[in-house]
């Protein structure tokens, strides 16, 4: 009867829930499950570096819909036309025209093709076992950050972790899921709300040092929370080049629309105290590899030098006039630029995906080795 009940699920399609009779015969039927949306990675791993699943964390960067039922917030990209390149030309709560770094590495790794939100509605059961993203767009290592623009902040993302991990260890066991979470890929992408839009309110008290030393504390404390839950392997991406986004040079750039400095400038100095953290963190978590990824110096250079990547414009988005819209104010009555690929950026503040896929691939190369 099991066999007749197995054939029954392979001969569908991959995404029915699992039947809880036995938690082997779960994981036997996860595994087949999962198997089946496993994709050919385009990165080679290290030859003792596997890994099973991706877990994103983080602002609009990343964001995969886990905004979308938030009606309050200003900070929602869940219609047209964002997702004007996706699949079917579908808006899903991704900030730019199509895939979004999340997307990219768990496609890069061979692990599936969309990371999904972890908010998304009728989540199966096999996208829980090999990968969420956590991530709400809007948020920032300020808690304040998270107030203004109405989204789940950072400490709401490591509650939603915890439900998670109950879900994992329901469906896999407790020994598996340890496995999964100490082996897995956390990413963390956070900053660029904070430099962008709180620290104008944040001025009055806080200087630039000051306002980085409270940046990365409260990266720390993040850090420390989710290395306690089991993490061991956490990418931590650097701030942008934040003054070089096309809203910064509208708001800040001058007669010229130059990239602003202060932005930059802040970027930097948090940039550079945030690494120096993170050796810190790997001191006092010595079985886990707390790594920072710099796309700062990457996304400049494509920035700086659009042309010599093949792109046409690079101090504008495609999404109308490119210079302020952004989130709702990027919405169905603006137009949008006939051909995307000439463009860094999709909107004012967020990158195409051809940007992020010129990103994704070597940082993945260039730092899986840490991980090891």
């Amino acid at each position: 009867m099991v066999m007749v009940h197995l054939t029954k699920l392979l001969s569908s399609s991959c995404s029915h829930f699992l039947p809880s009779s036995s938690l082997v015969l779960r994981l036997t039927l996860i595994i087949l499950l999962v198997s089946c949306k496993t994709i050919k990675g385009l990165v080679k791993l290290p030859a003792d570096v596997s890994v099973p699943a991706v877990f994103v964390f983080g602002d609009s960067v990343v964001d995969t819909g886990n905004n979308n039922n938030r009606t309050t917030s200003f900070a929602r990209s869940n219609f047209p036309p964002y997702g004007r390149d996706f699949q079917g030309g579908i808006p899903t709560g991704r900030f730019s025209n199509g895939k979004v770094p999340s997307d990219l590495i768990v496609e890069e790794l061979g692990i599936k093709e969309l990371l999904p939100a972890y908010l998304k509605p009728n989540l199966q059961s096999s996208d829980l076992i090999t990968g969420v993203c956590f991530a709400s767009g809007g948020s920032g290592y300020d808690p304040l950050t998270s107030i203004l623009e109405s989204s789940m902040p950072l400490t709401g993302q490591v509650d939603l972790l915890k439900e998670y991990i109950g879900k994992l260890k329901g469906l896999v066991g407790e020994d598996r899921a340890k496995f999964i979470l100490a082996n897995s890929l956390f990413i963390v992408v956070a900053g660029s709300s904070d430099i962008s839009n709180t620290y104008r309110t944040r001025s009055l008290l806080y200087d630039l040092p000051a306002y980085t030393d409270l940046l990365v504390n409260s990266a720390s404390n993040f850090l420390t929370e989710i290395n306690e839950l089991g993490a061991r392997r956490i990418a931590v991406f650097s701030a942008p080049p934040i003054g070089c986004l096309p809203f910064q040079r509208t708001v800040g750039g001058g007669l010229e629309k130059r990239c602003a400095e202060r932005p930059n400038n802040l970027a930097q100095l948090f940039n550079t105290k945030l690494s120096k953290e993170l050796d810190s963190l790997n001191r006092n978590f010595p079985n886990s590899r707390n790594v920072f990824i710099n796309v700062y110096d990457p996304l400049l250079d494509i920035i700086t030098n659009h042309q010599k990547y093949g792109y046409k414009v690079g101090d504008t988005g495609c999404c109308g006039t490119g210079r302020i819209e952004v989130a709702i104010l990027c919405n169905r009555f603006d137009s949008s630029c006939p051909n995307v690929q000439d463009y860094v950026f999709w909107d004012s503040f967020h990158p195409t995906e051809s940007v992020y896929k010129r990103l994704i691939s070597p940082i993945l190369q260039k730092y899986l080795d840490q991980f090891k």
